[in-house]
């Protein structure tokens, strides 16, 4: 598509779209999935937690009128995936817009006390996950002629502190899948990945002050983010005014990450 000429406000439009978000309960997910409702879109909210999901859905009809559907989903479970996909074309019949935001990063003594079972599970969080579901979604996108996938990494993907050597190599992966999508799913769908730094979301209630203090000064910014300063680049990659945009990683950070992306 060609946007010369026309409204750029328009092309953050999403009226008449399904969006997909996991992790879509709370955080970084909720202020995605606010985001695409205000903008016009019909949401899948999907998280652990079926309550949470259910309270947030109510919370968005009532605030914006749109659709939205409550599914308990669990990112490291294959089933859970192809369950979730089918849930959103049964409700929906199509999904335009899928956010792959689920993710955990669970601390552990030291290197040689990991875990196998704790390995996994993060590789099948942050990994497994986002391939099954953009797989599933991806695919009947292409044959429906278009769609945005969004994966949400982490600046642990480039530089990985201590504590999270597995999360940081899941989500290095989850680039490489990206990118790797971005050329199977193309022209009809474009995948791209946020790279978020520290958020002060309710994960950041358990930092310690000392934490906190740690990374405001490793920060050029001197603060975390706030959650609704993911959603402009969220609207972005969602909506036609990323038309020509694929296999991107952008940095939400605060200038965190010296890596590229």
């Amino acid at each position: 598509m060609t946007i010369s000429g026309e409204d750029p406000v328009g092309l953050f439009d999403l009226h008449g779209r399904v969006a997909v978000v996991t992790g879509g309960s709370r955080g970084l997910g909720r202020a995605m999935v606010g985001a695409f409702a205000r903008a016009g879109a019909d949401v899948v909210i999907a998280s652990r937690k079926l309550d949470a999901c259910e309270a947030a859905a109510s919370a968005l009809r009532d605030e914006t009128g749109r659709e939205a559907l409550p599914v308990a989903f669990h990112a490291g479970r294959w089933e859970d995936c192809d369950r979730l996909a089918d849930s959103a074309y049964q409700r929906f019949g199509r999904v335009d817009v899928l956010v792959n935001n689920a993710g955990m990063s669970p601390r552990y003594p030291s290197l040689p006390e990991v875990t196998e079972e704790l390995w996994q599970k993060v590789i099948d969080v942050n990994l497994m996950g986002p391939f099954r579901l953009s797989s599933l979604v991806g695919t009947r996108m292409k044959e429906a002629g278009s769609g945005s996938i969004i994966n949400v990494s982490s600046v642990a993907a480039v530089q990985p502190s201590p504590i999270e050597i597995p999360y940081g190599a899941a989500k290095a992966g989850l680039h490489n899948l990206t990118l790797g999508l971005a050329r199977a799913l193309a022209p009809a769908v474009r995948v791209n990945c946020i790279m978020p730094g520290a958020f002060m979301t309710d994960i950041s209630k358990a930092w310690s002050p000392e934490m906190i203090a740690a990374l405001e000064r490793s920060i050029p910014f001197g603060r975390g983010g706030e959650a609704s300063e993911i959603v402009g680049t969220a609207l972005y990659l969602a909506s036609d005014a990323s038309s020509y945009t694929t296999g991107a990683i952008i940095k939400v950070d605060g200038g965190a990450a010296y890596a590229p992306g």
